[in-house]
């Protein structure tokens, strides 16, 4: 067979490019799926149901994982860490994938044209939890009113119900939690942690699809999405979606930018306003970016707004900052450079400036 099946070029090149610079050091299993999938014309027609504008590798190997982890017994779950802690080597399991889309094409296609790509990544919170005791500071403690855009499941909502572990006794949050997020500091600057959690009067997540996490069959799919050797984060996973069941946040469904005006005059004046969002811009046009720093800027004439952002726009690593409107000035800073996964945090010097 050909190397590069003809008609799927360029999805070949996806699927390489994905084991090349996503999978590769991550996940061996996915890496050398994703290498074997290149050449072979049958799985490459099976992914080309996904969505262009979807990473078609992920939700392809999600798709798998999800029907696995319902319950489908087969051969290939023996080469997956989530199933078995002893899983055959990486190198054998192309043939059991083969046989799986062979047996289960209809439920893969199913998966492939009705989910989309879309994980809550809790560890984040190890660097918002800086950055919000920083905003209470800064409110001189009013409690927080917590808008977040880009929401998913509205786990990130949760923080202030975690415990966090930032290397040499530096811990913060409910050591009781079943959520324990460990995050290793970098560089010169401790970040501010709080002696108490700061106050929230309320949390709303907006997102295009919320995820509702009662559901079992969406709750499944969250825990799809992650890698099959990422045990740790499953288990993370599993938990603060046990903690978001007991103590379920305001979500809504919609277009962020449509909802957002309602909801922001609708936040009491004695709160801080705060709207948030973690790897989220990437998804928006230049126009849908201006319109939302426009909208945040013409709410501040009325009130003061805080404006926390955790994106990878440029740059070698995901920056964290921040923009006040606050008494009818405009302040931003870089707060931090931390990992898109919150594995580590390293603060900035909080006087210098963005701009």
């Amino acid at each position: 067979m050909d190397s590069t099946p003809s008609g799927y070029e360029g999805l070949a090149r996806r699927f390489l490019r994905y084991a090349d610079h996503e999978y590769r050091n991550a996940s061996p299993l996915y890496e050398h799926l994703a290498r074997s999938i290149a050449s072979d014309a049958d799985l490459l027609a099976l992914a080309a149901h996904v969505s262009p504008e979807q990473p078609t590798p992920n939700l392809f190997f999600a798709a798998i994982h999800f029907l696995l982890l319902q319950g489908q017994t087969h051969l290939l779950a023996q080469f997956y860490p989530s199933f078995t802690s002893a899983p055959q080597a990486p190198q054998h399991a192309y043939p059991a994938l083969q046989d799986f889309c062979r047996t289960y094409a209809d439920a893969i296609r199913h998966q492939l044209t009705t989910r989309i790509n879309q994980t809550n990544e809790v560890s984040r919170c190890a660097y918002l939890m800086p950055a919000f005791t920083l905003i209470s500071s800064l409110a001189n403690a009013r409690p927080l009113a917590l808008v977040e855009i880009g929401t998913s499941a509205g786990l990130n909502l949760m923080r202030d119900h975690y415990g966090y572990d930032y290397g040499s006794g530096v811990v913060c949050g409910n050591p009781q939690s079943p959520v324990q997020l460990t995050c290793t500091l970098r560089g010169d600057h401790r970040p501010p942690l709080p002696e108490q959690m700061p106050a929230v009067g309320l949390k709303i997540g907006l997102d295009l699809n919320v995820i509702d996490i009662r559901d079992a069959d969406e709750a499944l799919w969250l825990r799809a999405l992650v890698w099959p050797e990422n045990r740790q984060r499953a288990a993370l996973l599993s938990h603060a979606i046990d903690v978001a069941r007991e103590h379920p946040p305001q979500l809504q469904s919609g277009d962020g930018l449509s909802l957002l005006p309602d909801i922001l005059q609708d936040i009491p004046q004695d709160m801080a306003l705060c709207v948030f969002h973690t790897h989220v811009l990437n998804q928006f046009s230049p126009e849908a970016r201006d319109r939302l720093a426009t909208l945040l800027e013409t709410h501040a004439a009325t009130r003061d707004v805080y404006r926390l952002s955790a994106e990878w726009l440029s740059g070698d690593e995901p920056q964290l900052e921040l923009t006040a409107w606050q008494h009818g000035e405009l302040h931003q800073w870089r707060l931090a450079y931390c990992h898109h996964h919150g594995q580590w945090l390293e603060w900035l010097d909080f006087g210098d400036a963005l701009g």
